[in-house]
């Protein structure tokens, strides 16, 4: 995919004043900033330093997929359902963090995460990166059937670094666009300089290193009451902002429906989480009207302009694979 310079951008007084939907100072604008940023959690400028690529390459199948901020919801809750399949980084993650108390505030971090990962200057994100890494090296534990767990565990990281790549990558093929075998290859290739960062050793850099993963977690897989609880949590709490409520419990029925057959038995997923028809269509026009929709204060499109590219270029076109 060509990557074309834009045009020069705008000044910061002008820009600011752009009141169009998907404008900086549009309503379009204004909802994507309340469902990324957590209430007094700083702006992270991803239009700067001017010119410094990211991590991941702006003609990547990544900055496709992670761009939609309906499947990056979807695949987020289908990432988490995978995670806490394990035990190990079930405790890690339900024992450590605020999903029960505030599981909002969690959500809305490990998505600005991503963002920062995917679209942030290669040195913010690294940055981001090392206080995760920092983070990860005082948790520890011991799981309820007395296995001995760390956070940076590289198998563990693995795990949750390939459910992650997994998860956004099904949804958007699901709801938006298949990917093909190339492209599904191409976002795990995509995510190794990720993985590494992070210290996740041995993560798959394809497809079918992924379905070998798979096959091999698969039976150390279990049911949890904690995994049926952040099903409840995320289909019940106000999580999504008001205007994308209704989307709530239907995306996370989706993504509980996405979760590959042979997991979704080991771990008793159950009839309760199947999506109807009504919810499938429901979320496909959404991912679908959300791929349509240009928003300027969104992390991609501020990548785009500090890399001199017209992310309508970038974006445009069916997905390369």
């Amino acid at each position: 995919m060509p990557l074309i310079p834009s045009r020069p951008t705008s000044s910061p007084g002008s820009e600011s004043a752009d009141l169009s939907p998907g404008g900086r100072g549009g309503p379009l604008s204004r909802f994507y900033e309340r469902y990324l940023y957590p209430p007094g959690v700083p702006r992270v400028a991803f239009d700067a330093p001017a010119g410094e690529p990211a991590l991941v390459a702006a003609d990547s199948v990544s900055w496709r997929v992670f761009r939609n901020p309906v499947t990056l919801f979807a695949g987020g809750v289908l990432a988490v359902i995978l995670e806490l399949a394990l035990p190990e980084v079930r405790h890690g993650v339900w024992d450590h963090s605020t999903f029960r108390t505030d599981p909002k505030l969690r959500l809305q971090r490990t998505g600005l995460a991503a963002m920062v990962t995917i679209y942030g200057a290669a040195s913010v994100a690294r940055g981001m990166i090392d206080g995760v890494n920092r983070r990860h090296a005082q948790i520890s534990g011991e799981t309820d059937q007395g296995r001995l767990y760390r956070a940076d565990d590289a198998a563990l990281l693995s795990w949750v670094h390939a459910t992650a790549v997994f998860g956004f990558g099904r949804a958007y093929d699901d709801l938006v666009c298949p990917l093909g075998a190339g492209g599904w290859n191409r976002l795990f290739a995509e995510g190794q300089a990720i993985a590494e960062a992070y210290g996740a050793a041995g993560a798959p850099a394809s497809r079918e290193a992924w379905e070998a993963l798979e096959a091999g977690t698969l039976p150390r897989l279990e049911p949890s009451d904690a995994l049926q609880a952040f099903l409840r949590i995320m289909s019940g709490e106000p999580v999504l902002p008001l205007p994308a409520r209704p989307l709530q419990a239907p995306l996370v029925r989706v993504a509980a429906g996405l979760v590959p057959e042979a997991v979704a038995r080991r771990i008793a997923l159950g009839e309760d989480w199947r999506p109807s028809r009504r919810d499938r269509l429901l979320a496909k026009a959404a991912a679908r009207a959300a791929e349509r929709l240009p928003i300027e204060a969104s992390p991609p499109v501020q990548a785009c302009r500090r890399l001199g590219l017209d992310p309508r270029r970038v974006f445009a076109g069916p997905l390369a694979s």
